[in-house]
């Protein structure tokens, strides 16, 4: 059984980077803390609150703000983890590097909470939980997005299994408890408001429970305000250059004070119980099984309700906030996912004493391997295919090179070769790490200024433009509309077409599954064999456990690359 604890254990990261490679790309959610490590890792942070020698084009958050500052803390930490690699393999992929680090920091942090589980509960329960949680497809597929949430993600985790009771309680206890709420107002004050909440429902049930004292609360809230807002301010005025900056205090004005986050749309209050948390913990029997056994059985029910309590009244507050985001309450599936796994430990451990307790664990392990293939093998690779902007500009690049190499009459000299980016392609994929170095002589352009692209001069000197691209004929984006009134004359050939996700096709017995999305992808990162394969064990799922029936990914065009054609080059 130590064995089997160890090998699983080795699922988190290895899930984590696997769908990394399958989806290696990154969308505008995450573009500020993406392209601040590349930022970072190009140019260093500025020199001070005021560098007068600052070249600010060189930091694309000078370019595109956003609404609100971010902090840059979480990109600085990737880009200094990241240089000792890049120093032995230069040619390194510096974002896959960069979100490896990431993806990996939140795996360990899931196999420290695994072990808590260990510790407290017994190796069943860390075993059900790590079986549970590797088969949710969101957590695992975000965890190594650079996002804040996924920042704030490993900070809170580690609290989290701080806060696990311990088997013989000690007096170290408190200091745990300590030390968890000191890093959950780090995090806050760092990375996101919202887990002021939490911090606020951990620490009343604390109080309550009388695992902690008022004294000690104090304390472990102002080291974590004080840790928290020196960090803080002292990086982010230097990135931002301005001083002071608070930047998770100006998302909070802006966000909640002024009430600006409900123009990115606004659910119901009960959105996150009855749509955000079924997705998250994916598993519906972990919710209509093992969570209420936990609770019915006097051995599991105080545990599994001192997770539950703190982390669904803070689902609960925060669902007064208008605008909501699943990723926004990501921090409380760990202490969700315990409660299941009391409850599928419990009836494990009492399988051979109970008909309902043997069928419902059959009933659990089928249904997680169930919810493992269906995370992995279809909503991965369609997950992966809405990138379509990453894709083209990749692609665009390896077949500049070949036009380049294979024609005899080009010439070979470095000359400018001109870009332009449209909106969609920034929002999917296209990141600096993807641009090739000024040095090279590309040059990339992503203006959004209407009145300026309205004009011939801004569209003549482009070689390629990334517009937006449809299955209806004669469709064409508002970019590409521009460019044809302005140069009426210009000939433009297309390159490339970058095809993105469009649903799940639902096949039923006897219709063949294609899987021609999944085979790509499955096919690039690890090769023809692990294409053949996943195609034996779908053959297996369908007929042995879905007696026939299928999911698989529907594409459509998203993305075009046109390409200029000027007489007397094939270039």
């Amino acid at each position: 059984m130590g064995y089997t604890y160890a090998i699983l254990s080795l699922l988190f990261p290895a899930l984590i980077i696997l769908h990394l490679l399958v989806a290696p790309y990154t969308k505008v959610e995450e573009s500020f803390h993406v392209q601040a490590v590349h930022d970072i890792l190009a140019n260093g942070l500025p020199n001070g609150f005021n560098d007068l020698n600052l070249n600010r084009a060189d930091y694309d958050h000078f370019s595109f703000p956003g609404a609100v500052p971010r902090s840059a803390i979480g990109a600085a930490a990737l880009a200094m983890l990241s240089k000792p690699v890049i120093w032995l393999n230069e040619g390194i992929n510096q974002q896959i590097l960069a979100r490896a680090i990431l993806g990996l920091l939140n795996a360990s942090c899931l196999a420290v909470y695994a072990r808590g589980l260990r510790r407290s509960f017994g190796q069943p329960a860390a075993i059900w939980y790590i079986l549970l949680q590797a088969s949710q497809f969101h957590l695992i597929f975000y965890a190594s997005r650079p996002l804040s949430n996924m920042f704030a993600f490993s900070i809170t985790t580690l609290a989290m299994c701080l806060l696990l009771p311990s088997p013989h309680p000690t007096s170290q206890d408190q200091k745990q408890c300590s030390l968890a709420l000191a890093l959950l107002t780090t995090a806050g004050v760092v990375f996101r408001s919202e887990l002021a909440l939490l911090v606020g429902t951990q620490t009343l049930f604390l109080l309550a429970t009388r695992r902690i004292n008022i004294q000690q609360t104090v304390i472990a809230g102002l080291i974590g305000l004080t840790t928290g807002l020196a960090l803080t301010i002292y990086l982010d005025s230097t990135f931002w250059q301005h001083f002071p900056l608070w930047p998770e205090f100006e998302a909070f004005r802006f966000n909640v004070l002024a009430g600006q986050s409900s123009e990115w749309g606004t659910e119901p209050w009960s959105f996150y119980f009855l749509n955000a948390l079924p997705r998250l913990l994916f598993n519906p029997l972990s919710y209509l099984l093992a969570i209420p056994v936990a609770l019915r059985q006097p051995a599991t029910r105080s545990p599994a309700l001192a997770l539950l309590i703190p982390a669904l009244s803070f689902v609960a507050l925060y669902s007064f906030q208008p605008h909501k985001e699943w990723r926004f309450i990501v921090y409380i599936i760990s202490s969700l996912t315990a409660v299941a796994a009391l409850g599928a430990a419990y009836l494990w451990n009492h399988r051979e004493r109970s008909l309902f307790a043997r069928l419902a664990t059959r009933a659990l392990a089928i249904s997680t391997l169930i919810v493992f293939c269906l995370s992995n093998f279809v909503l991965l690779p369609a997950s992966a295919a809405n990138y379509p902007g990453g894709q083209a500009l990749d692609a665009m690049h390896y077949q500049h090179s070949i036009l380049r190499d294979t024609d005899l009459h080009s010439d070979k000299s470095i000359s400018p070769i001109n870009v332009y980016l449209g909106n969609l392609a920034c929002q999917t994929g296209v990141t600096r790490f993807l641009q090739q170095p000024p040095s090279s002589g590309w040059v990339y352009d992503k203006t959004e200024d209407k009145v300026v692209k309205s004009t011939s001069g801004f569209w003549e000197r482009f070689d390629y433009v990334v517009f937006e691209a449809d299955e209806e004929a004669g469709f064409m984006d508002a970019d590409e509309t521009s460019l044809r009134r302005a140069l009426p004359s210009s000939d433009w050939e297309r390159m490339l077409v970058v095809d993105s996700f469009a649903g799940i096709s639902v096949l039923r017995p006897g219709i063949p599954a294609t899987g021609t999305t999944e085979r790509r992808f499955i096919g690039a990162v690890a090769g023809v064999r692990a294409v053949e394969l996943f195609e034996s064990l779908r053959e297996y799922v369908r007929i042995a456990v879905l007696r026939g029936w299928w999911v698989e990914v529907k594409m459509r065009p998203r993305v075009q690359v046109l390409k200029r054609v000027r007489k007397g080059s094939n270039v």
